[in-house]
């Protein structure tokens, strides 16, 4: 019995080393991979915080995009607004100054054509001469008719810039 006694100790001695051998081992290897994945997080993090970063200042690159926009597009409206306006005012003197009489529309014609259809005889005398070009007077409310349609093309010009002007800021 005795040598049964010894070998069982030593079993057991070798069964307990062995297990404090793989306890050992446990402990190590949960502290090196411990380490690898606290270092992973770490790593994790900072590029978690750079993407975030990164994502900020494109943020902020287009908000003030947007802004720069946004004011060139007001300076623009408020420059076509004011010619619009300024445009509307002069043809509404024109307006009424046509409807006073205070001025009038006249046409030029040609010097050909009058000379063929008048049987008026050519003054040879020098007085009262004018040496401009022949005129018509236009009646008033034709003069009327062609400041309205002048006005919607003008208008319709102002417009157009403004169209130009507004994708001419998108575009850039």
């Amino acid at each position: 019995m005795p040598a049964f006694g010894l070998m069982s100790w030593r079993v057991i001695g070798i069964v307990v080393l062995a297990g404090f051998s793989a306890a050992l081992a446990w402990h190590f290897q949960d502290w090196r991979y411990g380490r690898q994945l606290a270092e992973q997080a770490r790593l994790q993090a900072e590029t978690l915080n750079q993407l975030t970063q990164v994502a900020a200042m494109q943020q902020q690159a287009a908000q003030d995009k947007r802004l720069a926009l946004e004011q060139r597009l007001s300076a623009s409206e408020q420059t076509h607004y004011r010619a619009l306006s300024d445009a509307q005012r002069d043809q509404g003197r024109l307006r009424d100054r046509l409807a006073t009489a205070d001025v009038r529309l006249s046409v030029l014609l040609d010097a050909n054509d009058i000379a063929a259809t008048c049987a008026v005889p050519a003054a040879s005398g020098a007085s009262g001469v004018d040496h401009g070009a022949p005129r018509a007077r236009l009646d008033p409310a034709h003069a009327q008719r062609i400041v309205a349609i002048t006005d919607a093309g003008d208008s319709g010009l102002i417009a157009l810039q403004a169209c130009q002007a507004y994708i001419s800021a998108i575009v850039r």
